[in-house]
């Protein structure tokens, strides 16, 4: 199963993270965790969240950059939800084995991250890359949707596309076959 935890603060106004959503909605194996409704008084279920992840084979984390980084639910999701003992640490091993991919979204171009002593947008992914190799999972090659202000509609379906065709990969090489599980 891919689990999309998606974390945009004002997930009805934004039209390409909706087009992306919209492009896989019908995969009868994505299921999608919009936080900022599930959450908008940032009181996570931890439990109801680990659940989740736990029925899970790949968790793309998918969200607009909000200056140079994520919002700040995901944060606290992470914060609450990757709990040692159950995502790291002693006994902590929910997420072995796991894959994870981030799923982006930018309204600048690719040269909005030339700036500072690492000029390259893959560096804005070391912290979540880090975090995720750090509980055992399998860290893939981001997806990154740029432009999204100024780019026109037929830009934004293409991004879509993309980005369906990203998890039908995924699912025809890396899912587990049936019988099998990367969980319990």
């Amino acid at each position: 199963m891919i689990l999309i935890i998606y974390a945009h603060p004002y997930p009805r106004h934004s039209h390409a993270n909706q087009l992306l959503l919209e492009e896989i909605k019908d995969l009868p194996t994505v299921k999608i965790r919009s936080l900022y409704d599930l959450y908008p008084d940032f009181n996570i279920d931890i439990k109801a969240e680990q659940q989740a992840v736990e029925q899970a084979d790949l968790v793309v984390f998918q969200h607009p950059l909000q200056w140079y980084g994520m919002p700040p639910l995901l944060k606290l999701w992470i914060d609450k939800v990757l709990e040692h003992g159950w995502a790291y640490g002693h006994d902590g091993n929910a997420l072995q084995g796991k894959s994870c991919l981030w799923a982006v979204s930018s309204g600048g171009n690719e040269q909005h991250f030339e700036l500072g002593s690492y000029p390259n947008f893959a560096a804005l992914a070391q912290p979540l890359e880090a975090t995720a190799i750090y509980c055992g999972m399998k860290w893939l090659p981001y997806f990154a949707l740029h432009n999204t202000f100024t780019c026109d509609e037929v830009a934004l379906r293409a991004g879509a596309q993309a980005y369906r065709q990203r998890l039908l990969q995924w699912q025809s090489t890396c899912q587990p076959q049936a019988g099998e599980s990367s969980h319990g």
